[in-house]
């Protein structure tokens, strides 16, 4: 029996061309992160809550930054949007994923939604749904690592790490080393 070839450095990077790498992302959310501190004139009253599977951890490098620079730690949560979605009927596969609103809560806090990235604004329409259930927070604020347009419903992101045109045909693949083994962001 032959032993196997141990895995390419390759394996687990999507096909097509490399947008942004960890440098450029690690770059992108120092940015944003700075930019959320700017516009709430600092981290009084605020709350990130991620956007499942990879607006979580995007949530907790912007407040890990967040408190890097102001000192202060930021809630962080995870907003579960699966059955506000209204694409249900074409996708019923989809598992439900976890939500946890921070102690606190969301009330009278100004919330920044964190994805990875914007495309039709279906999923923030979906997470606006669902915050609606959880409380009622004065500011919401949309923070995505990836905008590349196409919005079917007139929502628009707040702090943006790249804008990236593109057509309907093809894809985006972002990639973090939290969940999986390669980082980077893409198209094909």
């Amino acid at each position: 029996m032959s032993a196997q070839p141990p895995p390419s450095p390759e394996a687990g990077v999507p096909e097509g061309r490399t947008v942004l790498d960890e440098r450029d992302i690690a770059r992108a959310l120092t940015r944003i992160s700075h930019e959320i501190l700017e516009r709430n004139k600092g981290a009084a009253d605020l709350v990130l809550l991620g956007i499942p599977s990879r607006g979580v951890p995007l949530a907790r490098r912007v407040a890990a930054r967040i408190a890097a620079v102001e000192g202060v730690e930021v809630p962080v949560g995870s907003l579960d949007i699966t059955m506000y979605r209204d694409d249900l009927r074409k996708h019923p596969a989809r598992g439900p994923q976890h939500t946890e609103i921070p102690p606190g809560g969301i009330d009278g806090r100004t919330v920044v939604l964190v994805d990875d990235v914007l495309y039709s604004g279906r999923t923030v329409r979906a997470a606006l749904d669902a915050m609606n259930d959880i409380g009622r927070p004065d500011v919401v604020r949309l923070a995505v690592l990836v905008d590349r347009g196409h919005r079917d419903l007139p929502i628009r992101a707040d702090h943006v790490g790249k804008n990236l045109p593109s057509a309907r045909t093809e894809r985006v693949a972002v990639r973090l080393s939290e969940l999986d083994d390669v980082e980077g962001v893409w198209i094909s």
